[in-house]
């Protein structure tokens, strides 16, 4: 009997070891709580070519396709959320999204609450006015003055025009908007004189929509450029993000999407 009950304490000890080592390894090889979780990407959703709807209803844009193949390639799942971009802070605060990835400007303002990827392409603001045959005489911001001038609200044109007190005085008015649809559709339509904006976008929507408005070599403001931005210390997430899309630029990924959509590789190197 004392052997028996021997052997049979033996085997139960044996069977614990194994399984506590299974149970060890399995947490070794078992991911991070974080790793499957889905992506969530914040966005202005009116803001074509970089983030918007189309006829069918579904989120499209440059942006986006940058952001599904650097989540494909992380194997993690993305979803795309519009929001009111002028809280788009708040929105990343809170949580209620991971990621802002929209045509979004570095700023030494916004870096102080949020974290950026590297820059990835160049951004001008610039002015655009009705077609006419009659070449503007915009040449320069002192042009815009008397002028009712539209942009979209808390975009880095707001921003600089509430910097410069001046010029904004200067204005006949300045009218913003919660997308630069709305104030391309206002500009066409005589409410407003001139929009300025980014470049990017407002060459996108003429492309759209030919013969309707002018595109002026004129900038205005310093010339800014977009970075992808995470909660001030998500730097785990970030990294992982910019590794990605590091290799993106490095196998011409991220150069064949630009050409897709501006038939031209317009993404910077990730050398910052």
């Amino acid at each position: 009997m004392k052997i028996k009950n021997l052997l049979m304490a033996a085997l139960l000890a044996t069977t614990t070891i194994i399984t506590g080592c299974g149970g060890q390894e399995s947490n070794e090889t078992k991911p991070a709580a974080d790793s499957d979780k889905k992506i969530v990407v914040g966005l202005d959703d009116e803001f074509p070519p970089m983030g918007f709807r189309d006829e069918k209803n579904e989120i499209v844009g440059f942006d986006i396709d940058l952001a599904k193949e650097t989540a494909k390639r992380l194997g993690r799942e993305v979803e795309f959320k519009g929001i009111d971009w002028s809280s788009k802070e708040a929105e990343l605060k809170s949580g209620r999204v991971d990621v802002l990835w929209n045509g979004l400007d570095i700023t030494p303002e916004r870096e102080e609450n949020m974290l950026f990827s590297k820059p990835y392409m160049d951004n001008r603001q610039i002015v655009f006015v009705r077609h006419t045959e009659t070449p503007s005489n915009i040449m320069d911001e002192k042009g815009l003055a008397g002028l009712k001038v539209g942009t979209q609200a808390a975009s880095t044109a707001e921003d600089y025009f509430n910097k410069n007190e001046e010029l904004k005085n200067s204005l006949g008015d300045l009218k913003t908007y919660g997308d630069f649809t709305s104030a391309f559709m206002d500009l066409e339509n005589g409410r407003v004189d001139a929009v300025v904006g980014d470049e990017i976008v407002g060459r996108y929507y003429i492309s759209k929509h030919p013969d309707k408005i002018d595109a002026l070599d004129v900038v205005i403001g310093p010339v800014s450029q977009f970075g992808f931005a995470f909660r001030k210390d998500d730097t785990k997430l970030r990294d992982e993000f910019q590794k990605v899309f590091d290799e993106m630029i490095k196998d011409g990924a991220a150069g064949k999407i630009s050409e897709q959509w501006f038939n031209k590789d317009l993404v910077k190197s990730s050398e910052k």
